[in-house]
């Protein structure tokens, strides 16, 4: 076996159309309809399924639950740029800058949640002086 990358992963959310308008606004997602009325977003050569809680489509996770996922999005966009995007969104930040480490090194970081309390974190990898200090 020689996994090598993440195709798609499913978030069972409290309400579909809610998740897709927050992230194709404040992540830029393309919304996706699939297989009759299924709902997906997409974004580089990935998707993010959703499942609406409650009526979960099986095979399913051991206990799906809206909130209770923790996400990190990779950007070339620079943190500030990303950060004045967010507040223009209404978006309010937990967290950052901070520097962090993702799969391929040193980050910069900034997290915040999605309407189900899901935890999101926006990096990118080129350093930034002003963000480093």
């Amino acid at each position: 076996m020689n996994v090598q990358a993440i195709d798609h992963i499913v978030l069972t959310v409290k309400d579909i159309d809610a998740t897709c308008l927050f992230y194709a606004r404040v992540l830029g997602m393309n919304v996706a309809t699939f297989r009759g009325n299924r709902k997906a977003l997409s974004f580089g050569v990935q998707k993010i399924n959703l499942h609406p809680y409650g009526k979960e489509l099986d095979p399913k996770a051991k206990a799906p639950t809206p909130g209770s996922a923790d996400l990190c999005f990779v950007t070339s966009v620079p943190i500030p740029d990303v950060m004045t995007h967010l507040t223009s969104c209404g978006v309010n930040l937990i967290e950052g800058p901070v520097q962090r480490t993702g799969a391929k090194g040193p980050m910069v970081s900034v997290y915040f949640r999605d309407p189900d309390g899901n935890l999101i974190e926006v990096s990118n990898y080129k350093r930034l002086v002003a963000e480093t200090k």
